[in-house]
């Protein structure tokens, strides 16, 4: 059976780039470190999405481990959709209006 492809919500990709380049202009390794890590969780969602249990509204969440990131998806049979990369910290549920 073939994976699921990834898309992400246009805001969702902005806020990737946009914790890449936090940490990137801090430390160039955090953000390699980020980017890496990030994309063991894409591929972890990918080959077995329904693992994380239903956050919101059917969307489920991954937590990252050595960042405060969640990556917010719904899922399909067909295609794993980011629909925010969302500091922890920070206004939890603001991207809500997204779905």
């Amino acid at each position: 059976m073939a994976r699921p492809s990834v898309e992400f919500h246009a805001d969702a990709r902005a806020e990737y780039v946009a914790a890449i380049e936090w940490y990137r202009k801090r430390s160039p390794r955090a953000a390699r470190n980020f980017e890496a890590e990030f994309s063991q969780a894409i591929e972890q969602i990918r080959k077995s999405p329904e693992s994380w249990s239903v956050y919101v509204k059917g969307c489920r969440r991954f937590l990252l481990h050595q960042f405060p990131f969640q990556i917010v998806y719904q899922s399909s049979a067909d295609i794993i959709f980011i629909l925010a990369v969302a500091h922890t910290h920070r206004t939890p549920g603001y991207w809500r209006a997204r779905l």
